[in-house]
């Protein structure tokens, strides 16, 4: 089962390699149904899907490969750069620098963050219309927002027996900061006047009233609870962003609450950035990604190596384009003579066994255990 899943993936990186992407993307699924727990098949399979303009299932993908290897990295850069397609910066953001911790120096993620930063910064300066729930303000200054806090004898039932008035029209997404999880709804387009927030002690509601179109009702009982009047949100042109405050320093697993025995992970505040806002030159420069990825080919296909380094390069390539017998004579050989033969012909080396044949001058001994 492990060996045709692996034949798959190599089928799919040749297949990825020759630009075949749509076929890559079948291969890898086809790799994932005979060994559904590799992480490493569905952040591939994610890259397929970026190259085949399918940014949704990428970043499915994608979070499928880190829920099952935290510490891989590709999986956080092609999350970023799927969500970065689908202008969710601070998601993207969010992923890239979990995914900088894993791989410290590499240039592609500073790149992209910098790039979300600029890109978070010109939809600040659209000048959105922020609502912050206050109860010491004059409620009628602020149509359409409830500042009334949840009855505290009300109680919110269990996720799953929660009604929801209509089926989700847009797509949701959040992530953890220290102090708040900030929530984002894909919303396209929506007037500040037509977006309700309602916030509880453990409790959140989003009604999207848009005129002529049936109302689009966001309700959940929290992971955590969540200090109200701290609490703000914001409606942007193409999504609406919620940031909700915590009440504890903790990190929330799930959005959501749940009825599972959950041991809430301490965030150590004293390490946490400074929250204030830097400021961000405003720059309309889209980063081409066909170019950047011919680039790195290219430095790979260039790359200069030197002794065992190139040696092994050779070996990998003469591999990576060589059919069943010519891998199986090379795997034989190699083994068989203690790493001083290597045999592409499957007809000679597979009917005998293979001695070793040291360089002039040297002697081939075997390990003694």
């Amino acid at each position: 089962m492990a060996t045709a899943a692996g034949d798959l993936k190599e089928r799919a990186k040749e297949a990825f390699v020759d630009d075949n992407f749509e076929l890559a993307a079948d291969l890898y699924g086809k790799a994932l149904a005979l060994d559904p727990a590799c992480a490493d098949l569905y952040a591939d399979r994610a890259q397929a899907n970026i190259k085949l303009g399918s940014f949704t299932e990428a970043v499915a993908d994608a979070n499928r490969a880190i829920e099952l290897n935290p510490s891989m990295s590709k999986a956080y850069l092609r999350k970023g750069t799927a969500c970065i397609k689908l202008e969710e910066y601070q998601t993207a953001k969010a992923a890239l620098e979990a995914g900088l911790k894993f791989a410290a120096g590499d240039s592609r993620f500073t790149k992209l963050i910098k790039e979300c930063d600029e890109r978070i910064a010109e939809e600040a300066s659209s000048l959105p219309q922020i609502v912050a729930p206050d109860a010491s303000s004059n409620a009628a200054s602020l149509p359409n927002v409830s500042v009334e806090k949840a009855e505290p004898t009300q109680e919110i039932p269990n996720q799953s027996a929660v009604a929801v008035m209509n089926k989700p029209n847009y797509r949701h997404d959040y992530y953890n900061s220290p102090t708040e999880v900030v929530l984002t709804i894909f919303a396209k387009g929506i007037a500040a006047g037509n977006v309700s927030v309602d916030f509880g002690e453990q409790t959140l509601r989003v009604v999207i009233d848009v005129p002529g179109e049936e109302s689009y009702h966001f309700q959940r009982r929290l992971f955590g609870k969540i200090i109200v009047d701290k609490c703000r949100y914001v409606v942007l042109s193409t999504k609406i962003e919620i940031r909700l405050a915590k009440a504890e320093p903790i990190t929330w697993t799930s959005l959501e609450f749940s009825d599972k025995k959950i041991v809430p992970q301490k965030i150590n505040t004293m390490s946490a950035p400074n929250s204030q806002k830097p400021s961000y030159p405003s720059s309309k420069t889209k980063t081409d990604w066909d170019k950047l990825e011919a680039e790195v080919k290219k430095e790979e296909k260039e790359e200069k190596l030197d002794g065992d380094a190139a040696l092994l390069k050779l070996f990998r390539d003469i591999h990576r384009d060589a059919d069943e017998d010519t891998r199986r004579a090379m795997a034989k050989s190699f083994v068989e003579s203690g790493g001083t033969v290597l045999s592409t012909n499957w007809k000679d080396v597979g009917k005998k066994k293979i001695e070793g044949s040291p360089p002039e001058g040297m002697e081939l001994k075997k390990w003694e255990y």
